[in-house]
């Protein structure tokens, strides 16, 4: 199923991009991206001020030609220059990892992108986050996240190889809570009230799922019953989540992605992030989800 992954979606795909240019080492495609992007929240980290449309408006773009369109606006320089900050497409980590997989399919390395948890923004907190997964010549399999390829970030682990204890893929967190080895009000949107909690795991397993079968939503996203709390998911949303996050095996995502409960439909919702996340919208795919 590997060869899947070099074949770009209508989201990852970077359209009539000349690709020659580019390096093909994925360390090197990862600093690129790094290049290119600033994280939306990043202000104060980089003591860059970045205009308030720019926090909302580019997030939206959810494919990667979108992305690309974008910066060519904003500077006519090579993509293998970096940016200065003004010139960068203002994204989340959903957008370092989905450009990075484009490129990486684009350049002959299978790659997709994960959605799950990473404990390396906050102590004691798993945070909201998305990544690269990337193959390895010798079939084996790592995470790579772009974003914290800036030198501001202290992380004390190889970005190109993040463990899999440090970022866990939405399914993992899933189990770990449900079997009571971590805290679900751990898990979330660090900040954000009510943003955390065994139903938030659930909405990234189901985007996880999707991200596996090639169709790579926004972070916002939804489908289905909309769910605001613990206490809203039902027996069968648990035997659900509980039967997605036993999956281990590129089959088993496929299979599990035929349920018509799980596969994302040609319309979804999405919620609007200038309203706080409170207000949601009708968001119709502009490709069949592959």
């Amino acid at each position: 199923m590997d060869d899947i992954y070099l074949e770009q979606t209508a989201y990852s795909d970077p359209g009539d991009l000349d690709v020659s240019g580019l390096p093909r080492d994925p360390g090197q495609l990862a600093q690129l991206v790094r290049n290119l992007i600033i994280h939306r929240a990043e202000s104060g980290r980089l003591g860059h001020p970045i205009p308030e449309d720019r926090q909302h408006d580019d997030p939206d773009s959810r494919y990667v030609g979108e992305l690309l369109r974008i910066l060519r606006e904003r500077g006519d320089g090579p993509l293998t220059e970096e940016r200065a900050y003004d010139e960068r497409f203002a994204g989340t980590c959903r957008d370092f990892s989905l450009l990075l997989c484009g490129l990486l399919r684009a350049t002959g390395t299978p790659a997709r992108i994960r959605c799950g948890f990473a404990d390396y923004f906050t102590e004691g907190y798993h945070d909201d986050h998305w990544v690269t997964e990337y193959r390895l010549p010798d079939g084996s399999r790592r995470l790579a996240d772009a974003q914290v390829l800036h030198p501001s970030y202290e992380i004390p682990f190889d970005p190109l190889d993040v463990p899999r204890d440090r970022f866990l893929v939405a399914g993992d967190a899933w189990r770990a809570c449900r079997a009571g080895k971590a805290d679900a009000k751990t898990f979330g949107v660090w900040g954000y009230d009510g943003f955390d909690g065994l139903w938030y795991i659930g909405s990234n397993v189901r985007l996880d799922l999707a991200a596996v079968n090639r169709v790579e939503l926004l972070p916002w996203d939804f489908w289905g019953r909309e769910i605001h709390a613990d206490a809203e998911l039902m027996d069968e949303d648990l035997a659900l989540l509980d039967e997605i996050a036993a999956a281990r095996t590129d089959d088993d995502f496929r299979r599990l992605y035929a349920d018509p409960r799980l596969t994302v439909p040609q319309e979804i919702q999405s919620y609007i992030s200038r309203t706080g996340y409170l207000g949601l919208r009708t968001v119709s795919l502009s490709a069949p989800p592959a």
